[in-house]
């Protein structure tokens, strides 16, 4: 029979054949945030005859798909989001004001006989397409009754459009027309009113030629008008899209142009190269031979992560791409866990050799990695869950990044170091001595739990800094979770915030937040129209030369207050989970411990962005809850070597357990952490702004969470463990040694 390695061997290369196929299978699905264009979020409310039930978006949906297809948008994407929530992207479509009205409107067509004139002040009066007041009587025909409509023109009738209608039934048509043609020539009542959305767009009479009761046969006719030929086709793409079964409101909109896409496609590709090569420069210096092989694992997870999103059919958004490069660095984590157990495992027994090192390094290495990369999809689940927009897509893409890390290191760079480490000397392997950091920390041997209260009243300290950052300034909540209209605007000549905000309050919004640099305006106001947002271009046209849109992004209140209710919940699930599984998997103790200190990583990091006023959007809640996952990861790595160090020295105190496992961690959490950072930095240097202040929350929260598992969490442990009359773990019983096997492949 063939023997472990061979099978772990085999299953690597289809895992990579596998990958390589799907990748090079289709092409990546590209959000609107990177291909530019238009998404809506619309939002199904009751009419007085129909509950938005899931049934009625349904038919709602189809509704705004035959209006997408009949505007000749290339590849819409229309999809119910739960249960009256309708995401319509356009790709392309960079004119919100035209989508949210051709694609959203109600649309309630009806064909109405004419009563006769009406005076000011009736009730029962409607407006017609000149100005005169018409009194209508019920409606003879229906939206449903128009099987098609099409705009049209003829030179030879002279210029201007107009749409032609087919009706399903000729009856109704020529009953109405009929009807109609028995009034006098200059009668109001020889007019057939058509109304759209209780507004008349045309209320033409009849032809002098109809004779009395006969009406128009054919089942057809004509809406003419002075229509553009925009305004026509508008105009039959709702007809025969037909009518909403129920009103939308549009909750959310977001436009991108497509060159600040291609910024954002180039800068996560210089971040990701830069971050790989300088990450992989690291590991190598660190553990040569054995960090080269890792590269060329982490080179396989992102060819595992690529192929398994592109076969997922996820799209690839900006905040996604941002999630593709970190996990680049977290995936080093896996294998800084094994060469460490690696190397502690050779030097206590050199005589096993490296490859039984090895060996024993991933099995001692893989209850922390399992523990650790659950708590981080904890956080990608709840960024599904709870967020939305381009924000879902980094949970998707962290969490396959988690389990791609997982396939990489225990499976990829087990083949690989396996087949090479036993043949190199210890020296070239990388795993043969025990590392600078740890000679250093063996050597001096710092008993850093003797200051344990000093630790948590300096950590106590930064927490009040925090807080009254978040008392003094508070947070700069952004438009998603305020509510409002946030729009992006690129210049062509610098322009002062003092310059830009005067031309803003000109435009009639002195409220508005304007923020303005080197090349570009942002303005930001709750009640702020598509048709107050071509105000403001055109004002700071006049100050700032050539201005163009590059983004738009438009909440409604009530999603705005969701949103804000779902971070906090997030949040909250996130630090509830974390303490249970933190429980159930250690002792109560460890796991309240760990909260606490996740509790000042997290407001170390909101603190500092309320000093600096930051924003607190999407982007940020994805930081914070990757935070999050990060802080309790480090602090699960201490809290198992300390399970572990307490079972073998039960006579002695818990706090000589703590001080060992957090000096024998502090390797592997100085050289993830590094590797994390080498990937923010880069995106901190290529990334856009909101990039950027993505990369500013981790940088923070990784360091913060790195010393927090320390000089909180460990002190945190020891004080608690006062109330836990539980006794030490019991130590782990070796297996019995396995009979050595032959030397062939099969037998």
């Amino acid at each position: 029979m063939f023997r472990a390695p061979f099978w772990r061997a085999v299953t690597a290369c289809a895992v990579i054949a596998i990958s390589l196929m799907a990748a090079l299978a289709a092409a990546p699905r590209l959000g609107l945030d990177l291909r530019g264009g238009t998404q809506l979020v619309f939002e199904t409310k009751n009419s007085p005859t129909v509950q938005a039930d899931a049934a009625a978006t349904d038919r709602a949906l189809n509704v705004l798909r035959q209006r997408a297809d009949a505007l000749g948008v290339v590849d819409p994407t229309l999809v119910r989001s739960g249960e009256r929530r309708i995401i319509v992207e356009l790709p392309g479509v960079l004119d919100p004001r035209q989508a949210a009205e051709v694609i959203g409107r109600t649309a309630q067509l009806a064909f109405h006989p004419v009563l006769g004139a009406a005076e000011p002040g009736d009730k029962e009066a409607v407006r017609d397409e000149n100005g005169g007041l018409l009194k209508l009587g019920p409606a003879a025909i229906t939206g449903d009754g128009v099987r098609d409509a099409a705009e049209q023109s003829d030179p030879q009738r002279g210029p201007g459009w107009w749409v032609s209608l087919d009706f399903r039934e000729e009856a109704p048509w020529r009953k109405l027309t009929g009807d109609a043609a028995c009034r006098p020539q200059d009668d109001p009542r020889r007019r057939i009113a058509i109304v759209l959305d209780k507004e008349i767009i045309s209320s033409p009479p009849l032809d002098a030629s109809i004779p009395c009761g006969a009406g128009i046969p054919g089942g057809s006719a004509q809406i003419t008008g002075s229509f553009t030929h925009e305004e026509a086709r508008d105009l039959a793409v709702l007809i025969k899209g037909g009518a909403l079964p129920v009103p939308l409101d549009l909750v959310e909109q977001r436009t991108v142009g497509p060159t600040l896409g291609t910024a954002a496609i180039d800068a996560s590709a210089k971040a990701a190269i830069a971050g790989l090569v300088l990450t992989a420069v690291f590991i190598v210096a660190v553990y040569r031979l054995a960090g080269l092989l890792s590269v060329v694992a982490l080179l396989c997870y992102g060819l595992i992560s690529y192929a398994a999103l592109v076969a997922m059919g996820a799209t690839f958004t900006l905040p996604g791409l941002a999630g593709f490069v970190l996990a680049i660095g977290m995936a080093i984590d896996a294998n800084v866990l094994v060469f460490e157990r690696a190397r502690e495992e050779y030097q206590q027994a050199p005589r096993r050799g490296l490859r039984g090192a090895l060996d024993r390094g991933f099995k001692n290495a893989w209850s922390a990695i399992a523990d650790s990369n659950v708590t981080t999809l904890i956080a990608a689940g709840l960024l599904f869950w709870l967020a939305s927009g381009p924000v879902k897509g980094f949970g998707v893409t962290l969490a396959v990044g988690v389990l791609a890390s997982l396939v990489s290191a225990m499976l990829i760079t087990r083949v690989l170091t396996q087949a090479v480490i036993g043949r190199v000397g210890p020296r070239l392997s990388g795993l043969g001595s025990a590392g600078s950091v740890r000679t250093w920390l063996t050597r001096r041997n710092p008993q850093l739990m003797r200051r344990a209260k000093l630790w948590l009243g300096l950590a106590g300290a930064l927490a009040a800094v925090a807080v009254a950052g978040l008392v003094a300034r508070g947070l700069n909540f952004g438009v998603e979770f305020t509510g409002g209209r946030l729009v992006e605007f690129a210049t062509s000549r610098p322009i002062s915030a003092d310059a830009a905000g005067e031309a803003v309050a000109r435009a009639g919004f002195p409220a508005a937040v304007v923020q303005a640099g080197d090349d570009g305006v942002s303005v930001r106001a709750a009640r702020l129209g598509l048709d107050e947002v071509a105000r403001i271009e055109q004002a700071l046209e006049a100050q700032a030369g050539e201005v163009t849109k590059r983004s738009e992004e438009f909440i409604g209140p009530s999603l705005g207050k969701e949103l804000r209710r779902n971070a906090l919940v997030a949040l909250g699930v996130a630090v509830a989970l974390q303490l249970t599984y933190l429980a159930v998997r250690f002792r109560w103790t460890f796991g309240a411990a760990a909260v606490l200190a996740l509790l000042v990583d997290v407001a170390v990091v909101a603190g500092l962005f309320a000093w600096l006023g930051k924003p607190i959007d999407g982007v940020f809640l994805a930081a914070m809850l990757t935070v999050v996952g990060y802080s309790v990861n480090d602090k699960v790595v201490v809290f198992d070597r300390v399970r572990e160090l307490w079972a073998a020295r039960r006579r002695e105190p818990l706090s000589a357990a703590v001080n060992g496992a957090i000096l024998q961690t502090m390797p592997r959490t100085v050289n993830t952490g590094l590797g994390a950072l080498f990937i923010l930095l880069a995106l901190m240097a290529f990334g856009g702004d909101s990039l950027r202040d993505f990369a500013i929350a981790l940088v923070t929260g990784i360091v913060a969470g790195t010393l927090s598992s320390a000089f909180v969490a460990g002190p945190t442990a020891i004080m608690l463990g006062r109330f836990d009359r539980r006794p030490a773990p019991e130590p782990a019983k070796p297996r019995p040694a396995r009979e050595p096997r032959g030397s062939g492949a099969v037998v």
